[in-house]
């Protein structure tokens, strides 16, 4: 394995650990999300490069689509749940009682 294959590989892993092990706030699970999607495209957008095919180039922009959608639908979620809850803790949060 590279180093470049390494230092992404190992960014999308600490992202990942990030969501699953320290996911108080909704900001700091957003964040994670964000780290492993630009992992992810840095990832693709090197290994369309590395292969020089043309068919293969627009999967990284279709990747950074989809994220910016993403990071618009979880900043929308943020300030609903802080408006109805008045606070952005997961812990608080609880599909049941909607």
């Amino acid at each position: 394995m590279t180093p470049v294959h390494f230092s992404f590989s190992s960014a999308f892993v600490l992202g990942l650990m990030g969501l699953a092990f320290h996911r108080t706030h909704l900001p700091s699970a957003l964040l994670c999300l964000e780290g492993m999607m630009l992992s992810l495209f840095i990832a693709l957008a090197l290994w369309a490069l590395q292969f020089e095919a043309t068919s293969f180039s627009t999967a990284p922009m279709l990747l950074l689509a989809f994220s910016a959608c993403e990071t618009s639908a979880g900043l929308a979620l943020l300030v609903a749940t802080a408006r109805t809850h008045g606070t952005d803790r997961l812990q608080n949060l609880n599909l049941l009682q909607c």
